[in-house]
């Protein structure tokens, strides 16, 4: 073990997508380098399916991460993949084990303290992705075009000695229909955690990573590995934390730095 790894009880990572142009496979294996998890969960949406059956991108950095993830295996790491909706054909191999990558639809996860967690992507919740798959498609493209966009701002943004902005992001925060999605898919993951008589919820999908209070429930988003660059870490104390990775926004964070939203109790 390298003396600047840390060790963590558990690791949640969610929508790396990998296969598109978008995904900062990089800033990941920097990070994985970084934290050695007991237990790894995969959170969905970690490689691009819809994408790659369009146009195939797979540069060495995606295959690097592969390649990191399966080594953690064999150093004893548990990984457990729960699919999303964009690698939606994972769903056919629920139940399976390979090479001790455990295939789940959901699963739940004891905390240090005894608290349990339900682990899940979330895109069930999403009346779009599962009623209007055309419009999921579309509205897919639009944030691939947002993306683009965010890379030419950002570069004459830095030319200009302007901090990161980003302009997919502030378009989520300022579109009603897109906050009121979001606050109705947080809504609907909390009252499955109950529904499962649990207290915590861990998640991905919507690329908006938080630890928060959400009326007695305690909901988690890992965030993503397109812009944020965000993950959650169990310490062994039993407390969870959101982790920063240092992407292509400059103002990231560096990956060994914390921010304590949530303990345990």
């Amino acid at each position: 073990m390298d003396d600047d790894t840390i060790k963590v009880r558990s690791l949640f990572i969610s929508d790396l997508h990998l296969g598109t142009k978008g995904s900062q496979a990089e800033a990941l294996l920097q990070l994985l380098k970084i934290y050695e998890p007991e237990t790894l969960y995969l959170v969905g949406d970690i490689v691009d399916g819809w994408r790659l059956k369009s146009v195939w991108h797979w540069p060495q950095p995606h295959n690097d991460v592969v390649q990191k993830l399966l080594r953690k295996v064999r150093k004893g790491c548990r990984l457990i993949y729960i699919p999303g909706n964009h690698d939606e054909f994972m769903r056919d191999y629920v139940g399976s084990n390979f090479g001790g990558i455990e295939i789940v639809e959901e699963a739940i996860h004891e905390g240090a303290d005894g608290r349990r967690a339900l682990v899940l992507h979330g895109d069930k919740f999403d009346v779009v992705v599962r009623h209007m798959r055309w419009l999921a498609l579309l509205g897919d493209t639009a944030y691939d075009v947002a993306l683009y966009l965010n890379r030419h701002v950002s570069r004459v943004r830095r030319a200009m000695g302007l901090p990161y902005w980003s302009f997919s992001a502030w378009s989520k925060s300022r579109v009603k229909s897109a906050v009121n999605f979001i606050g109705a898919f947080r809504e609907a993951v909390v009252n499955e955690a109950r529904r499962h008589h649990i207290d915590t919820v861990i998640c991905g999908h919507i690329h908006q990573a938080t630890i928060e209070m959400m009326d007695g429930v305690r909901y988690m988003n890992c965030g993503d590995w397109v812009e944020s660059c965000t993950a959650i870490i169990e310490t062994f104390d039993g407390r969870y934390v959101l982790i920063h990775g240092h992407g292509n926004n400059s103002g990231a964070a560096q990956p060994n730095s914390e921010r304590a939203l949530l303990s345990a109790a």
